[in-house]
């Protein structure tokens, strides 16, 4: 038996791997965010009724919503994805006692005083569900997703020209797991070159992906052609050219789906990341380090919370939570 069997983990915001920790012996409770909250550590203890062992704040890119957290009397975590787009989360980071950062390049921007045995790449992962085994095949070229001017402006330009030159090309709107198993070839777009959730769901759902040639790890998770294909970042010339060499050849094309798909379920399922958090947690010494950070609560306020705090209590409109802001960056 774990020695965090039914320890409790007040989990705020995204669900990501929360399941995986249940299944470990942890028991998360789950506090939801629609729109913006900001909760305190009484917020927490309102919710989870018994002190919890650990509070885990899963991205939900807003403004900070936990005020207050260098203060927590708990190991406290938080579940960065969305750096490429929030300059201020390794500011934040700060107050917590580990890091998990979704992009692999963005790890050294969190270094201040977080030490590398808890400051950990953590790659997305797919959501469990089941995905039928054999779907007919609908499209050659399938991307899903939003498509807007105004907030996807590098998606929909690109779109535009590959559409031109792709006629199979079929845009649309929905869940991966209804639609990725009916594509010959899934496209994926990271318009910030962020490495994004997208691809994993395409190889969990069993899909033959065409993804950018980026950065932040792709590379050190999968193998060009083995485990999918890529294709030059904003190349439609280089995109035509390898969904035709993927769509003219079943075998190539069905065996690089196949083996996509085996190395999700060996490595990159919920469970697997959560048993990654969890031996982290197992090989810390929890007690001291809480007990550090709330020794360091006032300098990390001055450093690098309070003026977080501060720009927040601004920039929102809302009264109540401008007063939360600015009661957590006068403590």
């Amino acid at each position: 038996m774990s020695k965090h069997e039914n320890k409790i983990i007040a989990w705020v915001g995204n669900i990501f791997f929360r399941t995986g920790m249940d299944r470990l012996g942890y028991k998360t409770v789950p506090i939801p965010i629609t729109g913006q909250q900001v909760l305190t550590w009484q917020d927490i203890l309102d919710k989870t009724v018994t002190e919890p062992f650990a509070v885990v704040y899963a991205d939900r890119s807003i403004a900070p919503p936990l005020a207050g957290v260098e203060n927590f009397p708990c190991l406290t975590i938080f579940h960065c994805i969305d750096t490429h787009i929030h300059s201020w989360y390794p500011i934040y980071a700060q107050g917590f006692d580990i890091c998990l950062v979704s992009l692999k390049d963005h790890l050294d921007r969190f270094k201040p005083r977080l030490k590398e045995s808890r400051l950990l790449w953590f790659p997305p992962v797919p959501t469990d569900y089941d995905v039928p085994s054999e779907m007919e095949k609908e499209w050659d070229l399938l991307f899903v997703g939003t498509v807007d001017a105004e907030i996807t402006p590098q998606r929909k330009k690109f779109l535009d020209e590959a559409a031109k030159k792709i006629p199979g090309l079929h845009i649309t709107k929905g869940k991966f797991r209804h639609l990725f198993p009916k594509a010959k070839v899934v496209l994926n777009i990271a318009e910030r070159g962020d490495l994004n959730f997208r691809v994993f769901e395409a190889l969990a759902c069993g899909a033959c992906l065409l993804t950018p040639r980026i950065e932040q790890g792709l590379f050190d998770l999968f193998e060009d052609g083995v485990h999918l294909m890529t294709y030059e970042p904003n190349s439609v010339a280089d995109l035509v050219e390898k969904q035709n060499l993927l769509l003219a050849d079943d075998d190539l094309r069905e065996r690089i789906a196949r083996q996509g798909n085996e190395l999700i379920e060996s490595s990159h399922r919920i469970i697997h990341r959560a048993r990654t958090l969890h031996n982290v947690i197992s090989e810390m010494n929890v007690e001291a380090a809480v007990s550090n950070r709330l020794k360091a609560a006032p300098e990390l306020r001055r450093n690098f919370l309070k003026s977080l705090y501060l720009h927040w209590a601004a920039e929102i409109c809302n009264p109540e939570l401008q007063k939360i802001y600015l009661e957590a960056a006068k403590k």
